[in-house]
C-alpha cells in the first residue's frame, strides 16, 4: 500500500455514494476518493477526465454497427431518423445506446441542427457568414481588432446553434450532444459516433443541407 493511501481512510459509505453518483467501478471510485482526499466533487471531476481521456482513444476505433432510430414529434408533423455507429452489435441492443439514440433524434426534432459536426459547413457557408458578421461588427465603429473578435465569437456561436456535436443538449443545457455521446463511450466502453441525420416537417420546402458528408440526405 502507497503512503498516499495509508494516508487517507476512504470510508466504505463514501464509496457508494461515488459509484451512485458515477456509475464507476469499486476500485475507480476508491482510486479516485484517495487521490482526492475524500473530497467527493473533487473526485467526480477526476473520474470524469479519465472517462474523458478514454473516450477519446475508443474514438479512434472504426464503428460498423448500431441503428437507425427515429422520432414523431407534433401530433406526427415533425418526424427524425438518425444513424448512430457504435463497434458491435451487443451494444447496439442495449437499453443506454437506444436511449441516446432516441435522445439525440428528439433533440433534432426540437432545434433543427443542420450540420453534424462543425467540419461538415462548407467554406462558401463560412465566408458567408464571416463577412455577414464582420458587415455588423464594423457598422458599429468598433476597431479592427475588435471586429476580428467579435466576428470569431460569432462564428463559435454559429457553430454552437447549427452543428449538432456542439449543440446543449435540449433536456440538459450544461452538457452537449458531444458531451454526451462522449459519456455514452466512457460508460459503454465502444465507440460512438452519430453519422447522419434527416429532419422532415410537414410543409418544409426540401433542400436544406443535411447531416452526413458522405451520403449528404436533404433535410426536408
Amino acid at each position: 500500500m502507497s503512503t498516499q493511501q495509508s494516508a487517507v481512510q476512504i470510508p466504505a459509505q463514501l464509496v457508494k455514494e461515488l459509484r451512485e453518483r458515477t456509475n464507476a467501478g469499486f476500485s475507480d471510485c476508491r482510486a479516485a476518493l484517495i487521490e482526492a482526499n475524500g473530497v467527493i466533487e473533487k473526485a467526480i471531476e477526476i473520474l470524469r477526465k479519465k472517462g474523458q481521456a478514454a473516450a477519446a482513444k475508443k474514438a479512434m476505433r472504426e464503428a460498423s454497427e448500431g441503428l437507425v432510430g427515429s422520432y414523431i414529434h407534433a401530433g406526427g408533423k415533425i418526424g427524425v431518423l438518425v444513424e448512430l455507429n457504435c463497434e458491435s452489435d451487443f451494444v447496439a441492443r442495449t437499453e443506454r445506446f437506444q436511449a441516446l439514440c432516441h435522445d439525440i433524434a428528439m433533440h433534432i426534432a426540437a432545434l433543427d441542427p443542420r450540420y453534424v459536426r462543425r467540419e461538415e459547413v462548407t467554406p462558401e457557408m463560412l465566408e458567408k457568414e464571416r463577412e455577414i458578421y464582420r458587415a455588423q461588427a464594423l457598422a458599429t465603429g468598433k476597431p479592427e481588432q475588435v471586429v476580428e473578435k467579435i466576428v470569431n465569437g460569432k462564428m463559435e456561436k454559429f457553430y454552437e446553434e447549427n452543428c449538432l456535436y456542439e449543440q446543449h443538449y435540449i433536456k440538459d443545457e450544461s452538457m452537449t450532444i458531444g458531451e454526451m455521446v462522449k459519456q455514452a463511450i466512457s460508460d459503454l466502453g465502444e465507440n460512438i459516433v452519430i453519422k447522419r441525420f434527416s429532419r422532415f416537417k410537414v410543409g418544409e420546402v426540401v433542400g436544406g443541407p443535411s447531416a452526413g458528408p458522405e451520403t449528404a440526405p436533404s433535410k426536408a
